[in-house]
């Protein structure tokens, strides 16, 4: 089968190679990709940033969609035919995450992606696709999905008439919106482009901001709530942009720290403890997270939002492109 992998980091050194198709064991079964999307946590690899004692040869990307096509014995959740998506972290199935848990996350390093033809994974490492979405689709639902999904609804307590902060247009910021307006929640979007910022509000964003032109944007939501702040801030910029996440949240709010996009200095303290905030870090989440997410996503038909899609032959251009910053939305390599 076809795949790739890095043998050292550098992206100029992911490149095709062939292995010797996998054959299902005792409860686990093959899956078939027709899809992978890519997350910022794959650039961070390939730079040697995100896990830099990762084993080599590498197979990238933790987001994957496809269908079962074998089954080993014992086999009780699948058949062929299935379609499904193998879960982040393929050892944390509900509960609080553990060590051992953390380490069972696809594409980083420790255990193989989906950037390859075809894999085996047990039984319980997979969710069922929603039955109105492609594979394309539903490839970017593992990772960006569940995070805004476990930040908001399950971490987070969202509730109609709330008001939620979201930084920027990538992946999980745009399914924060997506799913914060499925909740009756009020939006406030960032971004540096008004292009994009246009289209954000097509997707149910109420009031935007060009933090380029407004680099005291978190003024900026203090006077679009009143003086109060936010309830939920969805923080994917990290360093660069929480101390002033930290200013836009209202008292008892909550920010909910996911990205490392940008840099900068610390955050003060004392602002936390006299607002009371609440600062949560997300990792993704869960099977049972994920398979309540997409019960919500059938019910309500929910689209993910694709800005581009390239053939499997072109895996190492998708990274670069994610690289330029000028996605909006999901990046897609289709098999």
């Amino acid at each position: 089968m076809k795949t790739y992998e890095y043998r050292k980091f550098g992206l100029e050194n992911l490149a095709m190679a062939e292995r010797e198709q996998p054959r299902p064991g005792a409860h686990e079964v093959i899956v078939k990709f027709h899809a992978a999307s890519l997350n910022y946590r794959d650039l961070l690899f390939a730079r040697g940033i995100y896990n830099p004692n990762a084993c080599f040869p590498a197979v990238p990307l933790s987001d994957g969609a496809g269908e079962v096509v074998a089954t080993g014995a014992g086999m009780t959740r699948w058949k062929v035919g299935d379609r499904v998506c193998p879960i982040f972290m393929q050892g944390w199935i509900e509960g609080e995450r553990s060590v051992e848990q953390a380490r069972t996350a696809l594409g980083g390093g420790e255990m193989d992606g989906v950037l390859r033809e075809y894999g085996a994974f047990h039984e319980n490492g997979l969710v069922r696709i929603p039955e109105h979405l492609s594979f394309a689709e539903a490839a970017t639902l593992p990772c960006a999905a569940v995070t805004a999904w476990n930040a908001l609804i399950h971490g987070g307590g969202l509730k109609a008439g709330d008001t939620v902060l979201t930084l920027g247009t990538g992946g999980v910021s745009m399914f924060a919106i997506q799913f914060a307006k499925l909740h009756g929640a009020r939006v406030i979007a960032t971004s540096s482009s008004d292009e994009k910022l246009a289209r954000v509000r097509e997707f149910g964003a109420d009031e935007t901001i060009n933090y380029r032109n407004t680099p005291d944007w978190d003024k900026a939501v203090f006077r679009l709530t009143d003086g109060t702040g936010v309830d939920h801030v969805v923080e994917v910029g990290g360093a660069g942009t929480l101390a002033k996440s930290v200013n836009a949240a209202r008292i008892g709010g909550r920010i909910s720290v996911i990205g490392v996009l940008a840099s900068g200095s610390g955050v003060d303290p004392v602002k936390v403890v006299m607002k009371s905030l609440c600062l949560q870090g997300i990792l993704v989440g869960s099977r049972r997270m994920f398979e309540d997410m997409n019960r919500a996503v059938a019910a309500n038909r929910l689209k993910p939002v694709i800005d581009r899609t390239f053939a499997f032959e072109q895996g190492r251009e998708a990274l670069e492109y994610m690289g330029s910053g000028s996605h909006f939305g999901k990046i897609v390599v289709k098999f």
